[in-house]
């Protein structure tokens, strides 16, 4: 497969580019951040997103989506990573979309999806780092399930219509079987949400169930069968991660080379500098390689391939270090300023680190290979 962009997928990329960069540029995140808001993203431009169509550009036909795939999914994260601009696009139109795939929650959720009314979050993570162990425990009671237990670092989980949910319903946390996911309402009795600023600004919830009575209808899937759903959430959600990265790191190299064409020291543009030079170049350097993991990550997703979990954990890992020398290398260049809300590049610091941390960092995915590896 061509590690380059068909011409409808670029047609889609001049579209993503244009309405992002007007509807949602930067200066949309810092008004968010400077009036404090509540949400963490516009409910408008939600629905502009869905006008736009590209809510349903992982939803099948069938059900009134474009039934594009993972590579069309990411060209839209990479202009919302290039602008800053907050969005629930990640967890509900790729994340939860794919978890609901081929299920009977598809037909219940995703309407609202395609109209830019739904927003789902995504309730993963029950420790400090991201990990593969589920301890949050789902216990049968009556005719559904009672849950208990703790999770944090969900994305806009504070206003989410749906929560999805990976419980414990067998055995231990580290096991790989006996766990389920739920579909669990924004409203349910005895959850309590508390929402917390990030570094970027933006918002994310710590959850806690106290005994959250669910009935049999809320499994996703199969009980004690859930990896299969967990496991095309997290790969859809940590290649679009890693693509919403790419623009974090487009986004401030950009920024950065512009700044070294226009930044004068002692009368000369400090981009004459050949140490810069060659910075500037390893930099681009870093970033295109890292572009050539994340599209064969989302190449090899689309078509199905048993080598995508390999291709995933490459891209998010490599995506991660390209983008943090990206962000690095824009704050030191741009000097003592670049750490100021005077300069956007600070801001696109604080995103990139947020999103390396989301779905697993490039330690726990460089773990994952090794050990797919036998080590």
């Amino acid at each position: 497969m061509p590690l380059f962009l068909n011409d409808e997928q670029t047609m889609l990329r001049d579209t993503a580019k244009d309405f992002v960069a007007e509807h949602a540029p930067v200066s949309h995140m810092r008004k968010l951040r400077d009036d404090n808001d509540a949400t963490g993203f516009s409910r408008d431009l939600w629905k502009q997103f869905a006008d736009m169509g590209f809510t349903g550009i992982l939803i099948g036909e069938d059900h009134g989506g474009l039934g594009l795939g993972h590579v069309e999914a990411g060209v839209v994260l990479e202009e919302i990573g290039r602008n800053l601009s907050p969005s629930p696009f990640l967890a509900t139109a790729v994340a939860a979309v794919e978890a609901l795939k081929g299920t009977d929650h598809a037909q219940r959720w995703y309407p609202g999806i395609l109209a830019g009314e739904t927003v789902a979050a995504l309730a993963i993570d029950e420790g400090a780092k991201h990990r593969t162990a589920v301890g949050l425990k789902a216990e049968r009671a009556g005719n559904g399930f009672r849950l208990t237990g703790k999770k944090q670092f969900v994305t806009h989980g504070h206003v989410a219509d749906l929560l999805i949910v990976a419980a414990r319903t067998a055995g231990s946390p580290d096991d790989e079987a006996g766990v389920t996911l739920f579909a669990v309402p924004k409203d349910a009795a005895k959850l309590t949400v508390t929402p917390e600023r990030l570094a970027d600004a933006s918002l994310a919830a710590r959850l806690e169930f106290d005994g959250v009575d669910v009935d049999a209808d809320a499994v996703i899937g199969e009980v004690d069968a859930g990896r299969g759903p967990l496991g095309r959430l997290l790969r859809a959600g940590r290649t679009g991660a890693a693509a919403e990265m790419l623009g974090v790191g487009g986004g401030a190299m950009g920024m950065t080379v512009n700044y070294l064409k226009e930044r004068k020291q002692f009368g000369t543009l400090i981009g004459s500098f050949q140490a810069l030079q060659h910075r500037a170049a390893h930099l681009y350097s870093e970033m295109e390689v890292a572009r050539a993991a994340v599209l064969k990550a989302q190449q090899l997703l689309d078509a199905g391939d048993d080598k995508a979990d390999a291709a995933v954990s490459v891209a998010k890992a490599m995506t991660g270090l390209a983008t943090m020398l990206s962000v690095q290398e824009g704050v030191q260049m741009h000097g003592g300023i670049g750490m100021t809300d005077e300069y956007d590049i600070g801001f696109y610091m604080k995103r990139q680190r947020v999103l390396a941390e989301m779905f697993g960092d490039a330690n726990f995915h460089a773990d994952q290979l090794a050990r797919a590896a036998g080590y």
